[in-house]
């Protein structure tokens, strides 16, 4: 034999030995795939496409599709992707393949990608609603990514370990222990999952400690675990009983997912019991959930009469007789021809579950359910970031409050579960402010009546330097009137915004006095003339709505000049001046008899306040701005600032019984 003859030989032979191979090796992955341990058979399909030859393009198209299906069933997006594309890659004729590429591309967050397969795969099946519902997904997905909702949520890292932990629930009020389901090393079976790759789940516990921390999460010794699947458990609300799930394995014919239930004996779990809620047997029943009047169990089943996949049904465990055995599918309002699964109730009874068939992140995501009336329901997503990409599911809330955790396997590339905190900021809208005299300083003697649109009547008193504040509703059109004795009332408005979050309003009351002369700010003339600026229109109108909130009340309006000019001149062009504010108020509405204009000229120099004096410190309190003081001062720039002062308009009260006993 010469040497080609030898290499061709062995050639032969390593091909030959290379197929046997990669049939048994697909064989097997057949036998493995036909009960479900999608886990191991993914394995035995790897290891007979690598050794197919990259020129059999048909073979290694199905063998790349099967193991991408092992891949998708096992949970297992990232490896189900690049199996599907090799599939493709390959020719693979089956054009679900976009389909599934695509779902998986939107577990793994690519978005873009997957709206691209959907379209694809839509060319072929236009009538596919998954597939119309995942195309909705991954176009929407990206924008409550970048717009997540008010939720703060966080990997509770105390209470995971090194394997899938998930379906966290808080027993029935309590708050300080919470029961998880995980596969860690410490869970009972000896076995590794030919479906999951991990240990059978069994429920574990961990407890608070006097400073709210959580210990180290215990495995429950108890009968409730064994070597199958145990886990996502629920409580009455009293705490008392457990319900949860069991897969048994039995090697003789196949076993299905039921529910038990147990009950609690001082600080252990009674032997379990199966709760028999059908006489079908080849059906699920699982992630019991207990409503919360406690007289409801609601589940996750594929029996007949549903919507398609799995749905939520509800089964009476109540005390009626008449009652007694009932069992109800939540119907098209809840369910999907998609999968409905681990039913919640949320704290003010809404309630929650997970589901793919609604359009969501990726996976399953997690859904709330309110009741509007006896026939319709409003399913709403949860978005980012209480759901992602990943599959998010098993959510439970600490009694009364919009807090609690869930499970996701987000950012997981073995597609393992994790426990996650949530935390809802509360919407908090709050009003405050300053109640003080005009010109002057804090009024503690003040109340504050505060009247809304959706009923609100109160008042209340302010803090001694005369500062209040007052929680607010969000929506609602406040009316509020600072009042204090010895000062007209001062009225301002508010519209709260119809958002949640927190918010802050301020509004503040400058209060007249009755007794002393009020200064209006920002009244303004014609150089030299009585005339009225449009300036001057905003500080008068407030002065209207101050006439009209105090209509027992009549002024004196008055105008001053400083002392420069003649005394004739400047009182007849201070009364012009009086009078053209006067006529104002007059074209606005106020009543001419509650209404004297007096033009004092330079004869009544102003009297400087203590509040004036933080403003300008060369002054002194009841300084008196007269001729012979402003000449007193050497600085031109103070004395300008005295002769600006003097050069006011004022009102002063004159009775406060106008027309009050009519």
């Amino acid at each position: 034999m010469n040497r080609t003859t030898l290499y061709i030989t062995i050639l032969l032979s390593t091909l030959i030995i290379a197929a046997c191979s990669s049939e048994k090796a697909i064989k097997k992955g057949d036998q493995l795939a036909a009960i479900n341990e999608y886990f191991d058979a993914a394995k035995q399909y790897k290891r007979a496409y690598s050794k197919i030859p990259s020129k059999e393009r048909s073979k290694r198209g199905q063998i790349a599709w099967k193991m991408a299906e092992c891949y998708r069933k096992s949970n297992n997006p990232q490896r189900a992707a690049g199996a599907y594309q090799n599939a493709i890659r390959y020719k693979y004729p089956d054009s679900i393949t976009f389909r599934y590429l695509a779902d998986a591309q939107v577990k793994n967050g690519d978005y873009k990608a997957a709206a691209k397969n959907y379209e694809i795969y839509l060319k072929y099946a236009p009538d596919d609603r998954m597939a119309q519902i995942g195309l909705k997904a991954a176009q929407q997905s990206m924008d409550w990514k970048k717009n997540p909702t008010r939720y703060i949520v966080k990997q509770a890292k105390e209470l995971n370990g090194q394997r899938s932990d998930y379906c966290p629930a808080y027993i029935g009020e309590d708050t300080t222990m919470i029961i998880i389901t995980s596969t860690r090393k410490e869970a009972k079976g000896e076995d590794i999952s030919g479906i999951t790759g991990q240990k059978p789940a069994d429920m574990f516990m961990a407890k608070r400690d006097d400073k709210g921390k959580w210990q180290k999460v215990e495995k429950i010794e108890s009968d409730i675990n064994s070597e199958y699947e145990d886990g996502a458990a629920a409580f009455t609300p009293d705490g008392k009983t457990m319900y949860f799930t069991r897969c048994p394995i039995d090697d003789q014919y196949p076993r299905y997912a039921s529910i038990y239930k147990s009950n609690r004996s001082d600080a252990s779990w009674t032997t379990p019991e199966a709760v028999i809620i059908s006489n079908d047997t080849l059906s699920s029943y699982a992630h019991p959930a207990v409503s919360p009047d406690g007289e409801w169990l609601y589940f996750t089943s594929d029996m007949a009469g549903g919507e398609g996949g799995l749905d939520l049904w509800r089964f009476y465990i109540g005390s009626s007789r008449a009652m007694e055995g009932i069992t109800e599918n939540l119907g098209n309002r809840i369910n999907t021809e998609g999968d409905e699964q681990f039913p919640s109730f949320g704290p003010k009874g809404e309630l929650f579950f997970s589901s793919n068939g609604y359009p969501g992140m990726g996976g399953l995501d997690i859904f709330c359910a309110t009741q509007e009336n006896d026939t319709v329901w409003k399913v709403t997503n949860m978005m980012a970031p209480i759901n992602s990409n990943g599959d998010d599911f098993g959510i439970t809330f600490a009694p009364g409050l919009y807090r609690g955790y869930f499970s996701s396997n987000r950012g997981d590339a073995r597609g393992w579960d994790h426990i996650y905190s949530f935390l809802l900021p509360e919407t908090a809208h709050y009003l405050y402010g300053w109640i003080y005299e005009k010109d002057g300083y804090e009024l503690p003697e003040g109340v504050i009546y505060l009247i809304g649109n959706d009923g609100t009547n109160t008042n209340f008193g302010v803090m001694k330097d005369g500062s209040y504040s007052v929680r607010v509703t969000p929506g609602v059109e406040y009316v509020l009137l600072g009042t204090c004795k010895g000062y007209l009332n001062a009225m301002q408005e508010l519209k709260t915004e119809n958002v949640e979050g927190r918010r802050e309003y301020q509004r503040d009351f400058a209060l007249p006095s009755i007794t002393r002369p009020v200064l209006i700010d920002n009244i303004f003339y014609e150089f030299d003339r009585a005339e009225l600026t449009k300036e001057s229109a905003t500080s008068l109108d407030e002065l209207v709505k101050l006439l009209n909130l105090n209509p027992n009340v009549t002024i004196e309006l008055s105008s001053h000049c400083d002392f420069r000019g003649s005394d004739s001149y400047n009182r007849r062009l201070s009364q012009r001046r009086a009078e053209a504010v006067v006529n104002y108020l007059i074209e606005h509405g106020i009543e001419e008899e509650r209404l004297t204009a007096v033009g004092y000229g330079e004869e009544m120099p102003k009297t400087v306040l203590k509040k004036l004096t933080e403003t300008h410190t060369f002054l002194k309190e009841n300084d008196v701005l007269t001729e012979d003081f402003i000449n007193s001062l050497d600085n031109e720039e103070q004395q300008e600032i005295c002769h600006q002062l003097n050069r006011r308009t004022e009102f002063r009260v004159l009775r406060t019984t106008y027309k009050l006993y009519e």
